[in-house]
């Protein structure tokens, strides 16, 4: 596909890394003409120096040609009239990244007349994983499939989990609520397991369940918890915003605490059913005069990635059932699970991944049979959603007999209604809809996962 990145900013540069390693022809523009010098040194892409919304500089870039055009700047104005100008010009779809809530909801209802196929908001999708975290406690993370029949969840092999020291073989025949783990992150080494893998307290587990039976799983294996009630936020910016909005409609105990004292005072009056207080939520003292102790989550939202794992790990040493963490630099991810840090999300990389994802479902339209794509353990492994549609010899062959190429692991098949958790004697039929795990990258097609 040819596509067009306008913004070069963190996220503009995460999407163009991923972008970079699949076969797409790319063009950036961007002011910065150091930085689009020095991207265009790193990969294998073309870049033009210039004002995005510009007419001239987008034909110079020939958007004329493009696939889609992508706009990520700093600017919601800049990123909205880029893509009315893309459209104009002749490029087939566009991306705007929209943060201004009040924007965010009007845009919604005039996509087709601004041009637009998709908005991002980082912000507020963020806080839409942050608000699904606290719903499901026992889980670390969920991916959805299937049009949300198909969940793919990540747990933690904590102490008292029925899971640790078994194997795939002997879970297989204790457990009765039927799940296939797909992937484990030991440390810095994933494993795509094979049924003699044993599983050791601490592993992340990634694994794939039926929607309807999930709960019943988490039961089974002793990591149940009870509903969270009291939710503390640090950092009141437009996470905490989007995300403390969403907590109290749903009727959920909420403190926000804000250093800036005229802007926790806006809060106040934007927020009636939140309790806003003016403080540093990073100082000790403030942290347990409000209760931090009797608080059943914990979410750290401040800009600065080393505040946000103090106060986490403060809010863990508390006992504070789920402590949710934001970072935002790659660099810091090696060591948060040593630091005791298991929850955490990153704007940057929640946006990432929605930009491939659809990049993906526009490539289907065009023969990749990939519906939908996700990223785990630091996009070192992918879950992919295929549809069998074209005509091979692996249909109706029990899965034991097939060969898959190694660290690959077919997780879940989809039929109609029914939700297919295999085991060697499964079988694939054309109109199926196939989840696949690996750590290969840019499988387009079913078939690439076979040898």
């Amino acid at each position: 596909m040819r596509i067009v990145i306008i913004g070069l900013g963190t996220i503009g540069k995460t999407i163009l890394k991923v972008l970079s390693s699949e076969s797409h022809t790319i063009t950036i523009i961007d002011e910065n003409k150091d930085k689009i010098e020095e991207l265009i040194e790193k990969y294998d892409v073309f870049g033009v120096v210039g004002n995005g919304a510009c007419m001239g500089i987008q034909r110079e870039a020939k958007v004329r040609d493009a696939d889609l055009v992508i706009s990520l700047t700093d600017s919601d104005e800049l990123n909205i009239f880029a893509c009315m100008v893309a459209r104009k010009v002749g490029a087939k779809n566009t991306i705007a990244r929209v943060r201004n809530p009040d924007y965010s909801k009007q845009i919604a209802e005039m996509k087709e007349d601004l041009g637009i196929s998709m908005l991002v908001n980082p912000e507020k999708d963020t806080a839409n994983e942050i608000f699904n975290l606290i719903n499901l406690p026992s889980i670390v993370q969920a991916e959805r499939f299937a049009k949300g029949r198909v969940m793919l969840v990540e747990i933690v092999a904590e102490k008292g989990c029925s899971l640790i020291g078994e194997t795939l073989i002997s879970l297989g025949k204790k457990l009765s609520t039927k799940v296939l783990i797909c992937a484990v992150q030991r440390g810095t080494e994933v494993f795509i397991p094979a049924g003699t893998f044993e599983i050791k307290e601490g592993d992340k587990i990634h694994f794939t369940s039926d929607a309807n039976t999930l709960g019943a799983f988490l039961a089974e294996i002793n990591l149940v918890q009870s509903r969270l009630k009291k939710i503390m936020i640090v950092g009141g910016g437009k996470i905490g915003l989007y995300l403390a909005e969403q907590l109290s409609k749903n009727k959920y105990k909420i403190k926000l605490l804000e250093a800036d004292k005229a802007y926790a005072e806006e809060l106040a009056e934007e927020l009636p059913r939140v309790t806003v207080i003016h403080g540093n939520g990073t100082q000790h003292e403030l942290l347990l005069e409000e209760g931090i102790e009797g608080m059943d989550a914990f979410v750290a939202l401040t800009n600065i990635d080393e505040e946000n794992m103090i106060v986490s790990m403060f809010a863990n040493k508390m006992n504070v059932k789920k402590t949710i963490t934001q970072i935002k630099s790659d660099d810091l991810y090696g060591m948060l699970g040593e630091l005791g840090i298991q929850n955490t999300v990153s704007p940057t990389h929640v946006v990432a991944n929605r930009v491939v994802s659809y990049i993906r479902a526009l490539a289907n339209k065009r023969g990749s049979n990939v519906l939908t794509l996700s990223r785990l353990v630091n996009n070192q492994v992918e879950a992919l959603e295929f549809f069998a549609k074209k005509q091979g010899k692996i249909y109706d062959k029990p899965l034991k007999d097939l060969k898959i190429k190694e660290n690959c692991l077919i997780a879940c098949i989809i039929r109609e209604s029914q939700v297919i958790i295999p085991d060697g004697n499964s079988c694939i039929q054309r109109g199926d809809n196939v989840i696949v795990v690996t750590t290969h990258k840019q499988f387009d097609d079913l078939m690439d996962i076979f040898a």
